[in-house]
């Protein structure tokens, strides 16, 4: 009748279990989309906070994208899909912070995302990287409401994708009885 007090005691003290492990960090207390205007791909203007009614994970960069922006790219798309049933809960979104339009080569690569020209330093009043990195180091979620929630951290390789994948299954199973697909 002991070996069940003793077998917990062993665990607690030796092994240590520990809780769950997140990859994201969440933002608190959360931030507001700003109303800033953005410009469509099309040249069109837009209202930043006209995203809300739908979880977005969202990707900052310049038009040029190097090698680390269409890795980030890459990962937000099959984040996505990796959903499965799900992913349509979930947009897409890139955040040119330069000005300059999308560059045609990721035309079809972003194919169904947002795309949006944004000043950088507007952009920085809601969106901020970790301490020591750029705005474009890392990918952010916004919930339905249009709250900044968690950030990912930086210069995610395959492997952080899964972690924060992870994340994202749970925010969306967590949000699944208020929130839907769709706008």
């Amino acid at each position: 009748s002991a070996a069940p007090v003793i077998g917990s005691s062993y665990t607690y003290c030796v092994v240590r279990p520990e809780g769950r492990r997140v990859s994201g960090e969440l933002i608190d207390p959360q931030r507001p989309v700003p109303d800033i205007a953005a410009t469509a791909a099309d040249g069109g203007s837009v209202k930043l906070s006209s995203l809300k009614g739908q979880w977005l994970l969202v990707v900052t960069g310049s038009a040029t994208c190097d090698a680390q922006c269409e890795q980030e790219l890459y990962l937000q798309r099959q984040l996505r899909e990796g959903l499965g049933r799900e992913k349509d809960r979930l947009d897409r979104v890139w955040l040119i912070l330069d000005g300059q339009p999308m560059p045609e080569r990721l035309r079809v690569a972003m194919q169904g995302a947002t795309v949006l020209q944004v000043p950088e330093a507007q952009l920085a009043q809601w969106l901020q990287p970790a301490p020591g990195h750029a705005l474009a180091d890392h990918m952010y979620l916004v919930d339905p409401m249009g709250n900044w929630m968690m950030r990912f951290p930086p210069r995610m390789d395959a492997e952080g994708a899964s972690r924060a994948k992870r994340d994202i299954e749970r925010v969306l199973r967590a949000s699944s009885s208020w929130d839907e697909a769709g706008r």
